[in-house]
């Protein structure tokens, strides 16, 4: 696979907002989006929000501020949203793909240095994380802690790399990954997985530090209850996904 720098010609980068039942947050996520998009130099940004069959008025909310709104006519779930992102990304030729979850947990004040290791040649995937400075921001709850600490141990013996933040949803993609993201994105719990799998697809992941925000508004699909039944899902997927990668390379 080809690596290096982005051109010199303008940057195209698309965001994809996941958004389910986000009504309360999704107006406010893509206008701080536009606002960061105005300190991006030599760069355009378009926003793409993935109404994941919300049954609330996400769909509406979004349509407001302007973003392109696609309207899946079933709930697919976080990974079959982002992967329709990704899919659009591919189609329409954009050279970066920044995902942010519609629940306002991410800060878009990051996005320009999220995307600087892929615009220097430096990485193919980069991850915000809230792990790298915690001096300050939200560092999600006690029993997801515990998971994040599992997988970044698996990590480290099954990629040989150490990613602090398996579980955050706040990341750019380089076009490479963004091409087979679009035919092998994992469906369930994406993010842990993705990592096990680009890992051993050899393709580069560097991390940079970033501050989170609990969320802004409505209730998270996974609970506090769901924790251990989603820690041990993961592992059982990431699993799989190692004897499947290792025995396709």
């Amino acid at each position: 696979m080809p690596f290096g720098r982005i051109g010199p010609s303008l940057v195209r980068i698309l965001v994809i907002v996941p958004a389910f039942n986000e009504s309360m947050n999704i107006e406010r996520v893509v206008r701080e989006i536009r606002d960061a998009a105005v300190t991006l130099h030599d760069a355009t940004l378009d926003i793409v929000v993935i109404n994941d069959a919300s049954t609330d008025s996400t769909k509406e909310a979004a349509e407001r501020t302007g973003a392109l709104v696609i309207d899946l006519p079933f709930n697919l779930g976080i990974g079959g949203a982002v992967q329709t992102g990704f899919k659009r990304a591919v189609e329409h030729g954009y050279d970066i793909a920044i995902q942010v979850d519609g629940d306002g947990q991410h800060n878009p004040e990051f996005i320009g240095p999220l995307i600087a290791p892929i615009l220097a040649g430096d990485g193919d995937l980069v991850i915000g994380s809230r792990f790298l400075d915690t001096s300050s921001g939200f560092q999600s709850t006690f029993m997801r802690r515990i998971g994040i600490r599992i997988f970044q141990m698996l990590n480290s013996l099954i990629i040989r790399q150490r990613i602090t933040d398996n579980t955050s949803g706040f990341r750019a993609y380089r076009r490479e990954v963004i091409e087979f993201l679009a035919e092998q994105y994992p469906s369930d719990y994406p993010e842990p997985e993705a990592v096990i799998v680009l890992g051993l697809r050899r393709f580069r992941m560097v991390e940079i530090p970033v501050v989170m925000r609990e969320r802004q508004g409505g209730r998270s699909s996974i609970g506090s209850a769901a924790s251990m039944y989603y820690m041990t899902k993961v592992l059982l997927a990431i699993i799989v996904n190692i004897f499947k990668n290792t025995g396709d390379r």
